[in-house]
């Protein structure tokens, strides 16, 4: 996949993503945005409700005052009739004549406004009576002159009692004309408000707590709860004792401090649900495109491990072309020593060659658990000698030098001979390689616990920090210009680890770039 093509994936993935996030932060906004719509309006219902209570207690409150005070005076009232309903109807198949006679009666038991208030000696309070009469004659009662002709009628149905809604919007008149000079703690009580709002809201599945206050035109008045504070966000209003006009001069403000909670709670299962998907999503979204990104990295570092091996091949194998044609020239193949050397080159070149092809396939059966490595009880410092020694020549060769610090007492180990030496001489190997000039090497043992520490110092090139992370990845090699500078195929350091790993050890790394590095190998000891 080209890197246009592989950006544009990426762009797309990652697109689409994005889209769904943001689709999902919208589907959340509306939802309660819509919850929020539906709780104002049941809050509404809900004060409405009380605010009707409220206003309807002290009209009850009022009547029964004056029913009581009427029966205890025990005289006839005052009368005067305020408006008189005559209606005549004829049966034409039965000659019956009805007339219905309907008398609206002011009754006044002399009870003035003192008896519920004191400041209030000149309202008067009357009361409203119907007195519902129906009259059945037997043929016509008037003739045509309008005078009666029967003046007594057959049947009389006589009904007087109160008027259900003119009487009661006549005493509401009343009632608040009396009481609107009282003080508001006198009109209603805190417990009051606070169980009729408990009540109402329990009713519209409002389970969320609440606090309350009356105000008198903005200020705050005793009738309120503790904790109440006006939210513009969460509190809800309704007005309440309402005079004679329609005005009302006191406001019952309700507020939900945890108005967010209760929104917000309705659509937790399904926010969660949806968060988790979504969650899913981006993990493996993550997931997919790190997979992505190694593959590509995967692709990068086995073509220039094709190039670099193809290169560390082609030099031995026209080396080896060379000889053989060196060999066969007359002049020289009756010359036994040019011939010896030629055969040496030949040999050196081979075994450079099946070393390499050998470090592939040791890296490959490890990786399938198909190399044996039986370990045994051994002295690490003779192993680590014996692998100094291995590389003791090329050091010479180089002019440098080798230091040995051996501090640790106890030096017995787990191990197999032939892989851990190659693990120590691949180490100092790399030591050797990635010192520009003549290379000097410090090699350190020291015990820690149950442990054995072995550091193997340089005071060569160094490693970056992205260097140091990956340097035991297979195939990788940090490049220093000319990809070819320095020999390898990065599997050394591969295989080192995966040995190390294979005994139950550790191995780090320890660089800075131009101040060399060092690899510190922790193995553990046995008793």
């Amino acid at each position: 996949m080209n890197k246009k093509r592989f950006r544009l994936l990426v762009f797309f993935m990652s697109l689409s993503l994005i889209g769904i996030i943001l689709v999902q932060l919208y589907w959340i906004n509306t939802s309660l945005a819509k919850n929020d719509e539906q709780f104002k309006y049941h809050v509404q219902q809900v004060i409405g409700s009380v605010a009707d209570k409220i206003n309807n207690k002290e009209l009850k409150e009022f009547v029964t005052k004056f029913e009581e005070l009427k029966d205890s005076i025990g005289k006839e009232p005052e009368t005067s009739v305020l408006r008189k309903i005559f209606f005549l109807e004829q049966d034409t198949k039965t000659k019956e004549t009805i007339i219905y006679t309907n008398t609206l009666i002011a009754e006044n038991y002399g009870i003035s406004g003192s008896f519920f208030d004191k400041s209030l000696d000149s309202v008067n309070v009357s009361g409203l009576v119907a007195d519902r009469k129906t009259e059945i004659y037997k043929g016509n009662p008037i003739d045509n002159s309008g005078v009666s002709m029967n003046p007594t009628p057959d049947v009389t149905i006589q009904k007087k009692g109160g008027i259900s809604s003119l009487e009661k919007a006549y005493f509401e008149l009343y009632s608040k004309d009396i009481v609107s000079v009282r003080p508001i703690q006198q009109r209603i009580s805190q417990e009051e408000i606070e169980a009729l709002l408990t009540e109402e809201l329990i009713k519209y599945g409002v389970n969320t707590p609440f606090e309350f206050g009356v105000y008198s035109n903005g200020l705050a008045t005793k009738v309120r709860s503790n904790l109440f504070r006006y939210d513009k966000k969460s509190t809800y209003g309704v007005p309440i004792f309402k005079d004679g006009d329609g005005v009302a001069q006191y406001q019952l403000l309700v507020s939900f401090p945890q108005k967010s909670k209760f929104l917000f709670s309705s659509i937790v299962g399904i926010t969660a649900l949806s968060i988790l998907f979504t969650l899913v999503i981006v993990l493996t979204y993550s997931s997919a495109l790190n997979q992505l990104l190694k593959q590509k990295q995967i692709s990068e570092i086995k073509t220039d491990f094709i190039n670099n091996m193809t290169h560390e091949f082609k030099t031995p194998i026209a080396t080896i072309n060379l000889a053989l044609d060196a060999i066969k020239n007359p002049k020289i193949i009756d010359d036994k020593e040019k011939v010896q050397r030629y055969l040496q080159m030949i040999k050196d070149e081979n075994k450079r060659m099946h070393a390499q092809v050998e470090n592939v396939l040791r890296i490959s059966k490890l990786e399938k658990n198909e190399l044996d490595i039986s370990k045994e009880p051994t002295d690490v410092i003779e192993t680590l000698e014996n692998a100094i020694e291995h590389i003791s020549l090329i050091v010479e060769d180089r002019e440098g030098v080798i230091n040995t610090h051996f501090n640790a007492n106890r030096t017995t180990i787990l191990l197999n001979e032939m892989h851990f030496t190659n693990v120590l001489v691949n180490i100092l190997d790399n030591a050797i390689k990635y010192s520009p000039d003549a290379p000097i090497i410090d090699v350190y043992t020291e015990n820690i616990k149950d442990f054995i520490l072995i550091k193997i110092q340089d005071q060569g090139a160094g490693m970056s920090k992205v260097a140091q992370k990956r340097v035991f990845e297979k195939f990788y090699r940090e490049h220093t210009g000319d990809i070819h500078n320095v020999k390898g195929h990065g599997l050394g350091l591969a295989y080192v680890k995966q040995i190390v790993d294979d005994h139950n050890g550790q191995i780090f790394v320890e660089s800075e770039k131009g101040k060399g590095s060092t690899f510190i190998l922790k193995m553990p000891l046995i008793n």
